[in-house]
């Protein structure tokens, strides 16, 4: 049972590093498989205020093996790759790599749903949406929960100060125009300078 605490906290730590040094660290070379987090899926929820819509329609596995290449795709294989080398694990640490594989799960159902509802993202995520939204987005790397990014020293709150009021009337503007269109080409979302330094959305671009 000790299993079930040590594969939580080692995933948070597997989060925390993949995203720091792969996603963000090898993924600014457009060359890169890993290049979709942050050319893609950063700049469309810089741009949209935390939305993503690539996480819309079918679901992930129908997209896969229909041969789609999105970052909600990528994204997904990355995670099965990653869960499917902890398999040789599994007779000898069954409750470690039974947990691991469900954080990963759970890694994917919350990063989509975030991108999706940004209103449930800033109730439960809110160290996604500093993430993505405050002006350093070389911080705040755990997705699930901030343990890694507390250890480390990563963990960078913008999310309830006076400049994150200020985006999220913008957001909320947003996030109707959003409800009420299916077109993907909404118009992005103009964030205060103040706030928000765009200069990852220029480097995406």
């Amino acid at each position: 049972m000790i299993g079930i605490p040590v594969g939580i906290v080692y995933a948070n730590a597997f989060e925390w590093v993949i995203h720091k040094y792969v996603l963000h660290g090898l993924g600014r070379d457009k060359t890169n498989f890993w290049s979709f987090h942050w050319h893609e899926h950063h700049k469309k929820a810089r741009k949209h205020a935390m939305h993503d819509d690539q996480y819309r329609g079918d679901n992930v596995f129908i997209a896969i093996l229909r041969g789609d290449q999105t970052a909600k795709t990528k994204e997904a294989v990355g995670l099965l790759a990653a869960s499917a080398l902890h398999l040789p694990l599994l007779p000898f640490a069954p409750f470690f790599t039974v947990t691991v594989w469900a954080c990963a799960a759970n890694y994917y159902r919350v990063h989509k749903k975030s991108h999706l509802d940004p209103v449930w993202a800033e109730e439960h995520l809110p160290w996604h949406v500093d993430h993505h939204m405050a002006k350093n987005q070389d911080a705040n790397w755990c997705v699930t929960w901030p343990l890694m990014d507390w250890i480390m020293g990563t963990r960078e709150k913008f999310v309830g100060t006076p400049a994150w009021d200020e985006l999220k009337a913008r957001m909320a503007a947003h996030a109707a125009r959003v409800a009420a269109s299916d077109d993907d080409a909404i118009a992005p979302v103009v964030t205060p300078a103040a706030a928000v330094d765009d200069t990852a959305g220029r480097a995406a671009a």
